[in-house]
């Protein structure tokens, strides 16, 4: 499926979505029209028509500028076949994917002797982010949008696609990482949703908490270690290196039941009778 083809899918599915995007004013009463036309009929591959109230909203997604014929001259063509068939007025919006190459003029009208039409362009990467973000229909679109930090943008759009529904996400997510492949590099987009999918998922998050549990605890028991070892300098003077090795794989428990037992503690013997009392102590020579 081609690029433009995915963006013609996508507002067929949720036109009233699009319509009131690149109008910019709510629109609920939205149909899809076929887009085989009249007049030694064409289909038009990368067009979508939508009928509103009183009005025909013809998008046209395009990722290059260059076609045959001229994109004006089709856009010109375009409305002379609808207007034929429906007789109401029409709004024409041509959404450019990706910025042509420097100095390429963007034309927005047919202009030859006494006729002229003009349409108007959408360049996809000066349109702010936010309102793709936050609507799943638009949100395959939102790589293209305007940004300085491409990545940051693209880790914005993986953490979005990972908080739709789990009937809406593999959708989604597939025609956003088609579509980021315009801009982006594929290993960079592949790396990105996998990472966001881990995240996302009920084992990773165990075993993260998991893991900050257990950093909790270390943190813990490096503490107790320090402080049995100051208390017990003071109470027997200087400990054998087999005894420092010993009390540094104490669990945590027994760390605190150690700490317990200092009060009793006179001599070295008494740390040696108390290691005799564990499961799997050791005898200190």
């Amino acid at each position: 499926m081609s690029f433009d083809n995915l963006c013609k899918l996508l507002s067929e599915k949720h036109p009233a979505t699009f319509a009131s995007w690149v109008l910019g004013t709510p629109q609920t009463s939205v149909k899809v029209l076929k887009t085989e036309l009249s007049i030694e009929p064409i289909r038009a591959d990368y067009v979508t028509f939508l009928q509103l109230e009183g009005r025909i909203l013809h998008l046209e997604f395009q990722t290059k500028l260059e076609s045959t014929p001229p994109l004006p001259l089709r856009m010109l063509d375009y409305w002379v076949r609808l207007y034929r068939l429906y007789r109401l007025p029409i709004t024409q919006v041509v959404v450019l994917l990706l910025p042509p190459a420097p100095g390429t003029v963007i034309e927005t009208v047919f202009c030859v002797e006494t006729t002229r039409h003009e349409y108007r362009v959408i360049r996809l990467w000066e349109e702010n982010p936010e309102l793709f973000l936050n609507d799943p229909a638009l949100l395959p679109l939102a790589p293209l949008t305007a940004t300085t930090q491409p990545q940051a943008l693209l880790q914005q759009v993986v953490v979005k696609v990972n908080q739709l529904e789990p009937r809406q996400r593999p959708e989604i997510s597939a025609y956003t990482q088609i579509l980021a492949g315009l801009k982006y590099n594929q290993d960079l987009i592949r790396q990105l949703f996998r990472e966001g999918m881990m995240r996302e998922s009920v084992i990773y998050q165990e075993i993260l908490a998991e893991g900050e549990q257990r950093g909790r605890e270390e943190g813990r028991k490096a503490e107790g270690q320090l402080l049995i070892l100051r208390q017990l300098t003071r109470r027997v003077g200087e400990l054998p290196q087999e005894m420092l090795d010993r009390i540094e794989t104490l669990s945590l428990e027994q760390l605190e039941n150690l700490g317990e037992a200092l009060l009793d503690f006179q001599a070295i013997a008494d740390l040696e009778t108390w290691f005799g009392t564990l499961d799997v102590g050791v005898k200190i020579t």
